[in-house]
């Protein structure tokens, strides 16, 4: 009888612990849909239409989205495919996956900026060439915001593939994938054999989810764009945008077309894409057991690994450098005078605005991920990772409108809110690999020695777990800091965080201040992940297991 009621006590508890978990997940998602309603309405309007349809900018800016887009998801596929054949396995592959976690938190806006005062006329590249050619003055060709977007898609593509190399990394750690490289290497096939073989026909078809997140992204950037994209016409997702944050309701319902199209867009392109993946999956012909001897190349290994930290150093080494510089002038390619003025005259209300809003929204979300990842229905994660899986621009207006109806646009309890959409789904991809990996035969321990559920969590899993937990709690602050959209329309103007002043600074200010705010915005994820790192040491000190 005591069992009985010790089981029927733990049933309960999971019980309601699975019910607060729904209920917070749905209190963060749900309310989107039907603000998604609230925000479309207009869409119904046929002079909205014909509008939005004859305004000459669109075939551009339609033309920009759709190159910019699948462009930098392609080569973002094809920038992390490669660097993984190249590295996996080996030493190359271990250091770029303790490095990983620095590149992701890197965040768009200062990433881009940081491009931009690398690539552009007077930047930093300019000036080493003009060093090594005697250049007096700058080039003038046009590097940033250029007509074709070219600025834009390369850098979404760098950006992106840190993205799908984590992904791959999740992917390559599970025992299966191991297990297949070492059978078929031991069978006598070559590395490259083993991939185009044996891994990527199982890996591509579970590195869709991923690539629509990027592909989703790609299309309805904002803050990237008005950094590099071009301006006559901007992109769609920029061109959405003015169009919305226009006072005349003519225009919003000009931006809600645009943001339909932007949908429009996405679903298109999946579905020619996947008829594209069926059909070569039908012409690819099955291995004919031929083997190629072929040996690895370390130096190349490592040369690629080099290049993608590179490209993820350089950005920000140029924004410290700019926020330390007292004069610079051209072509000198350091600058003649150092301070530090620039930091000490710096405006910290957006930091502190972003720092309290990122800690409120890990504090708030870190629980509610724990919960739903131990009770929640795995059957509903699509509906947490719809943030991602859409255009941002719609979901962020939808927000918006949600926000008016209940009166708390503007508030914090409203910014707040708008930023855990996309946090959520980022906690929970960081985490739910090591929940799925957990032993959990020493749950079973644990119940048998008489643990509740809850004390089993409190005591022996998450404890181990902590590590990616606190892992996440990183990424999600990361993700908050990096929030532009949510910010903007949900914020309605009156609360400043470094990514939307570094973006509103971009537009033609003192690149001294520019880059204090966004070296800002580039160091906050770092000491998140810095403190977590030191967190879990000062754990596992005592516990090598753990290390």
């Amino acid at each position: 009888m005591a069992r009985e009621g010790s089981a029927s006590s733990a049933r309960q508890q999971a019980l309601v612990w699975r019910i607060t978990g729904v209920v917070g997940v749905a209190c963060v998602i749900l309310p989107i849909l039907a603000g998604l309603s609230w925000f479309l309405a207009p869409a119904g309007n046929s002079k909205a239409w014909l509008d939005t349809l004859g305004d000459p900018r669109l075939p551009g800016a339609l033309r920009l989205t759709l190159f910019t887009a699948l462009s930098s998801s392609a080569l973002a596929l094809a920038f992390a495919v490669l660097i993984t054949m190249l590295a996996y396995p080996g030493a190359a592959w271990r250091s770029l996956g303790r490095r990983l976690p620095a590149l992701l938190a890197f965040p768009h806006a200062a990433f881009a900026i940081g491009i931009a005062l690398l690539i552009a006329p007077t930047g930093w590249l300019a000036r080493l060439l003009a060093t090594a050619l005697a250049w007096q003055q700058p080039p003038q060709w046009v590097t940033v915001q250029d007509s074709y977007g070219l600025s834009l898609m390369i850098a979404l593509a760098i950006k992106e593939s840190w993205f799908m190399l984590w992904m791959l990394a999740a992917l390559l750690g599970e025992q299966a994938v191991n297990h297949q490289m070492t059978i078929a290497r031991s069978l006598g096939y070559s590395r490259l054999q083993v991939w185009w073989k044996i891994l990527l026909p199982q890996i591509l078809p579970r590195l869709a989810w991923p690539l629509m997140v990027v592909f989703a992204y790609g299309l309805s950037v904002v803050d990237m764009a008005l950094v590099l994209g071009p301006t006559t016409p901007p992109t769609l997702a920029v061109l959405t945008w003015q169009w919305l944050s226009d006072p005349d309701l003519a225009r919003v319902a000009q931006g809600t077309i645009g943001a339909v199209l932007l949908a429009g867009l996405l679903l298109a392109c999946v579905a020619v894409v996947r008829l594209a993946w069926g059909g070569l999956q039908y012409l690819t012909a099955y291995p004919r057991g031929r083997r190629q001897s072929s040996k690895a190349i370390p130096w190349l290994a490592h040369a690629s690994v080099t290049l993608i930290l590179v490209l993820g150093l350089l950005p920000g080494v140029i924004l410290l450098l700019w926020s330390l510089t007292d004069l610079w002038f051209f072509p000198s390619p350091l600058p003649t005078g150092w301070t530090l003025s620039n930091w000490a005259s710096a405006d910290l209300h957006p930091l502190l605005t972003t720092l309290w809003v990122a800690s409120a929204c890990v504090v708030l979300l870190l629980p509610l991920t724990l919960l739903w990842l131990e009770w929640g229905p795995a059957r509903l994660n699509l509906l947490i990772y719809s943030p991602l899986l859409l255009p941002a621009l719609p979901l962020a207006a939808a927000q918006y409108s949600v926000l008016l109806q209940l009166q708390l646009d503007g508030t914090a309890v409203g910014l707040i809110w708008s930023h855990m959409a996309w946090v959520l789904p980022y906690m929970l991809i960081t985490l739910v690999g090591p929940y799925r990996a957990f032993d959990q035969r020493l749950v079973t321990t644990a119940r048998a020695m008489g643990y509740t559920p809850w004390q089993t969590c409190l005591k022996v899993k998450w404890p181990i777990l902590l590590r990616p937990i606190l892992a996440a709690a990183a990424i999600g602050f990361s993700v908050s800091v990096a929030q532009y959209l949510p910010t903007v329309f949900s914020g309605a103007g009156r609360f400043q965080t470094v990514t939307t002043e570094a973006v509103a600074l971009s537009a033609g200010s003192d690149r001294r201040i520019l880059a204090v705010q966004s070296s800002l915005q580039m160091l906050l994820p770092l000491l998140a992940f810095s403190l977590a790192l030191i967190v879990a040491r000062w754990h596992s000190r005592h516990h090598q297991g753990l290390q």
